[in-house]
């Protein structure tokens, strides 16, 4: 009897998290774009680490973006910071630079001690950086539209002094495509909601914009240099506010980039980006191990009830059934919202797949750091 009323715990705990929290996705509005004399100017920020390829197919839309004055003259920079590539990165964008004008290329450097790795990087291009106002994301991304730029910066313009958007990935074939751009959609409704609940925590360091005031401040706190990545992280859970942060789900301010394309590479990529977690403010980490908790005890006491109680199976049944339907209407609105409409057959699969994706990141979320950037 005492698992059955465990039961219902977690699941009322689950209920509470997707009713309260996670239905604030549907307020989020298509963005607006910005009146000619609101515009600033704005510094575009590429960290690239053996990115021939990628450089090639995604910079010259980035390049292309249409922000400009009144007078048509545009009012950005793209900044790539070449961090001590091997590959053919220097010669691409010197090829690219042909082209465009405005493309400014900064190599890293020799990083200092206690600042390593994309952080470093980073660095070196906020240090080139004309403007206050920064757009941050990676070399494997490509926008969406020519307004991407715009739609991003909009909520700066209102005062805020962060704004973070959806980075999503391109569909493909296999079932890791799939899991990871649900794990995407996923972590997008947790960070977005959060946000609009006045604790920001985290964004995609793939598609983000900030002030560089804002930037630099995170840089000073003490967090800062304990991983070699997690900058996008570290940047909302230092000095994101309730009032500086904003999210955009425009369609038009989305950015896509490939998937892994193997279960390990994948696993590497997440355990870099999980380490960045324990930093979090303690509320924040509280309540994210509640729902991540409640969510894996939901699952693991409904399979437990319904093998060996059988009179309680139609009960621990409802229960569960409930929860789920609440969960995947949730899901369903959010993947319409991001594109992601051939997910909604794989959500139960995924809700399950969640829980077996928790205890084998536990480690990385709870104490382990990911060292290296790549």
């Amino acid at each position: 009897m005492a698992l059955y009323w465990l039961f219902i715990l977690f699941v009322s705990i689950q209920c509470r998290y997707v009713l309260y929290t996670f239905t604030r996705i549907f307020s989020l509005k298509e963005g607006e774009k910005l009146p000619v004399n609101e515009r600033k100017p704005v510094s575009i920020i590429i960290c690239a680490k053996n990115e021939a390829a990628n450089l090639r197919r995604n910079l010259p839309a980035i390049l292309s973006q249409r922000y400009s004055n009144g007078a048509g003259i545009e009012l950005y920079e793209v900044i790539v910071v070449n961090d001590n590539s091997t590959d053919d990165t220097a010669q691409v964008l010197l090829n690219i630079q042909q082209q465009y004008q405005h493309l400014k290329i900064v190599n890293s450097g020799v990083p200092v001690s206690g600042r390593k790795g994309k952080k470093h990087a980073i660095s070196a291009g906020v240090a080139h950086a004309r403007h206050n106002w920064l757009l941050l994301t990676d070399a494997d991304c490509m926008p969406t539209s020519g307004e991407w730029l715009e739609l991003m910066v909009a909520p700066l313009a209102d005062g805020k002094e962060i704004v973070a958007g959806y980075g999503g990935y391109y569909p493909g074939k296999g079932l890791l495509n799939a899991f990871i751009r649900w794990e995407t959609l996923h972590t997008f409704i947790q960070y977005s909601s959060y946000a609009l609940g006045g604790k920001p925590y985290m964004a995609v360091g793939r598609n983000l914009a900030c002030t560089k005031d804002v930037l630099q401040k995170a840089q000073q706190s003490a967090k800062w240099n304990v991983l070699p990545s997690g900058d996008d992280d570290l940047l909302v859970s230092v000095a994101g506010t309730s009032d500086n942060t904003a999210i955009v789900c425009d369609p038009k301010a989305f950015t896509h980039s490939a998937t892994k394309a193997t279960w390990g590479e994948w696993v590497k990529q997440k355990q870099r980006h999980l380490s960045t977690g324990k930093y979090y403010k303690a509320p924040v980490k509280f309540s994210l191990a509640i729902y991540a908790i409640s969510h894996t005890a939901s699952w693991l006491l409904f399979f437990i009830l319904v093998f060996s109680h059988n009179r309680m199976v139609s009960y621990v049944s409802v229960y569960m059934a409930f929860r789920c339907l609440l969960y995947w209407i949730v899901w369903v609105g959010a993947a319409r919202k991001l594109h992601e409409k051939k997910l909604v057959y794989l959500f139960p699969l995924f809700d399950l797949g969640w829980m077996l994706y928790n205890f084998a990141f536990f480690p990385y979320i709870s104490y382990k750091n990911k060292k290296s950037w790549t």
